[in-house]
């Protein structure tokens, strides 16, 4: 068996899968509260390894491979003035409900008023306060203000107050597309957040740097190129090697 083919393909594979994610960094780098993924790589001792669900006796090569894991650490505050507007100072997630009944969470508090009266998100889901859903008076034009403490108030009406939650460990969360995550795993442990404050007319930006993106996209289109060329120079040397041993004469 050619292991330095299956170690050259192997890293073509964490390769491709590096390059997507750091193309998902890059497309959702303008999105309030998106928290990149980071691409961690392991290297695994070369040998023989049973393969799963094949007939007894089946092996193969495990070389090296790659994993993406969401970090979690805050974005820059950016000042819009936008009265819906709001971010999360803390560790807190904003709850919203999805179409489907149940929740998820975000960092995203671009958030405006439906034709209902419903605070909701750009997607159109329900955000989600301590009572159920905060549904604004239509009729009021008095301004909207959200207190530190999440309070939604119409002048002088209070209309609920956002709910904050905080995970215990936030590894355990599921991602979703557009910044959204669900506690479906019991790892989760969520809780209320109460040590998060709110401020109204901020978002916080996404984490990523597309600098940095852009020149981690360099290194691994560089790095697959240059596994692509060793898996071609090991190819040729097996057909060189073949074409040699069946050549009698």
């Amino acid at each position: 068996m050619n292991v330095s083919l299956y170690q050259a393909a192997s890293a073509l594979n964490a390769m491709d899968r590096w390059q997507e994610t750091i193309a998902e960094n890059l497309a959702s780098s303008s999105v309030p509260g998106y928290k990149k993924q980071d691409f961690s790589f392991a290297a695994v001792q070369a040998g023989l390894h049973p393969v799963a669900g094949s007939s007894a006796g089946s092996r193969a090569v495990l070389m090296s491979g790659g994993q993406a894991g969401t970090n979690f650490q805050p974005g820059d505050f950016r000042v819009t003035n936008v009265k819906t507007d709001v971010a999360v100072d803390g560790k807190g997630f904003f709850e919203v409900q999805l179409p489907n009944g149940s929740s998820a969470y975000t960092r995203d508090g671009e958030f405006h008023i439906d034709a209902q009266g419903q605070l909701v998100t750009k997607e159109g889901y329900r955000v989600m306060g301590d009572g159920g859903p905060i549904i604004l008076d239509l009729n009021n034009y008095t301004e909207l203000s959200i207190s530190a403490t999440g309070e939604v108030s119409q002048g002088a009406d209070l209309k609920g107050r956002l709910k904050l939650t905080e995970f215990g460990n936030t590894k355990a969360l599921t991602r979703l597309s557009g910044g959204y995550f669900t506690a479906e795993n019991p790892a989760t442990a969520a809780m209320a957040s109460d040590a998060s404050s709110v401020r109204q007319g901020v978002l916080e930006q996404a984490n990523t740097s597309t600098v940095m993106e852009m020149a981690n996209l360099m290194t691994a289109m560089r790095t697959f190129e240059a596994n692509q060329r060793m898996a071609q120079i090991h190819d040729d040397r097996m057909a060189k090697t073949i074409t040699e041993l069946g050549n009698l004469s």
